[in-house]
């Protein structure tokens, strides 16, 4: 029997079964449950709770497991690291607050940009706890706007500054953990990246609020959700709206990254039934990422995204990206596809035989869009640009300029930029 395309990823290979199983995490069958005021943290005060809430957790681990709870009212924490067999749930009118004292995130190995290093952890942290979940009705707010204000101080002393110099948490970190499920709760104003994962395989993220203002103060570098290492990853029926990235694929950067064992793929990432606000865009792969693989991107809306899919090509870095599906979008976005060098931070290290980097098999189809800009390439340098389709796009946009020579191998088929058809 003939497989349907939607039962297949991008390169024709069987999406899993693992992806169609949408249902939520009941608090009931999370075990025991560990209400955090009954072991001492109190709510809506201006004292930080960290040790009351990691006592609960580090209480339920001892007996075995079970579920972490934040009742109704704002807990003001720094960072928290969940264990094995526990779970946290955030009731609907609870709010777990990140400190806003970096001095609250003890600095401790971890992952950021594409490289492992000693950084500050998350407010939520989790490490090899297989089947970890997030769930309820609550809210996890970053507190960001110290941090924000940190960052644009030291971006007026030194414009050319990194976004590691200036100390700021995350809000979310998971770190090789198996089988995790994140549902229902806001996720809001974090310090930087709101919700990271690193070197985790079968992920769940279903009916989430993230969020960072670009108003009145811009959130800087607050990516709703950083793929890192992954496989088989499930976005859907979330909303996303940050000051960067929605959803960024990363994996390691630098001249010999794909050498590195700490670095890697992403493969098997679907992201479906999502609404994107602002954001710098929708998809991203890069700008730390050497192989992306089966990406597909479906049935989406946008309204406000400076981009729908970015392709970042960094020529200091090998990177492949292939199989990466977009369709049955529309909406509003400023650009539909963008592919440039992009050289924030090029160092070759001393490197000269950098190897040739790609992006191929990438299919835009059934989209339905208003732009300013609808094709943003750029003449590639230490890249290909290969086998490119697409097909039923109706396109209205102020420049709908469109030079096919830069890709090797592009189908065009019922492709309509304000009104006329491309060929």
């Amino acid at each position: 029997m003939q497989e349907n395309k939607n039962d297949l990823f991008p390169d024709g290979t069987k999406i899993p079964d693992w992806f169609l199983k949408t249902t939520k995490v009941e608090l009931n069958d999370l075990g025991k449950k560990f209400i955090i005021t009954d072991y001492g943290a109190i709510s809506d005060s201006l004292a930080i709770q960290t040790n009351a809430i990691q006592n609960t957790i580090n209480e339920a681990a001892k007996q075995g497991g079970g579920v972490i709870v934040i009742p109704k009212g704002v807990f003001l924490s720094g960072a928290l690291f969940f264990k094995p067999k526990t779970h946290l749930y955030v009731s609907e009118g609870a709010v777990l607050k990140g400190s806003d004292n970096i001095a609250d995130y003890p600095v401790m190995p971890s992952r950021m940009e594409g490289q492992n290093l000693d950084y500050f952890p998350a407010l939520v942290n989790a490490y090899g706890v297989d089947g970890f979940t997030i769930s309820g009705k609550g809210t996890i707010n970053g507190n960001g706007l110290n941090y924000w204000n940190a960052f644009w101080r030291r971006r007026k002393e030194n414009p050319k500054c990194t976004n590691l110099e200036v100390s700021r948490p995350r809000l979310v970190f998971i770190w090789n953990c198996n089988n995790v499920q994140i549902q229902d709760v806001r996720l809001i104003n974090s310090g930087f990246w709101t919700n990271h994962f690193y070197k985790c395989s079968n992920v769940k993220m279903i009916d989430l609020y993230i969020f960072s203002p670009v108003n009145p103060v811009k959130a800087p570098s607050t990516d709703a959700i950083d793929i890192d290492v992954c496989s088989n990853f499930l976005i859907k029926g979330c909303y996303l709206s940050v000051n960067d990235d929605a959803i960024s694929l990363k994996g390691g950067k630098g001249p010999w990254a794909d050498k590195n064992s700490c670095n890697g793929a992403n493969s098997n990432i679907i992201i479906e039934d999502s609404e994107f606000g602002f954001c710098h865009s929708a998809l991203t792969c890069g700008s730390e990422s050497i192989h992306d693989r089966n990406v597909w991107m479906r049935n989406c809306k946008v309204k406000g995204p400076q981009r729908l899919l970015w392709f970042k090509m960094r020529s200091d870095t090998p990177q492949k990206y292939e199989f990466v599906t977009v369709e049955n979008i529309e909406g509003e976005v400023y650009r539909l596809i963008d592919i440039k060098p992009w050289r924030q931070f090029f160092d070759l290290k001393g490197r000269k035989d950098m190897p040739l980097s790609s992006c191929e098999n990438v299919s835009l189809r059934n989209i339905n869009l208003k732009c300013g800009v609808f094709y943003d390439v750029k003449t590639p340098e230490n890249y290909k640009l290969s086998d490119f389709s697409f097909q039923n796009l109706n396109i209205k946009a102020v420049n709908g300029s469109f030079d096919k020579s830069l890709i090797q191998g592009i189908t065009l088929d019922n492709v309509k930029v304000n009104d006329l058809l491309i060929e």
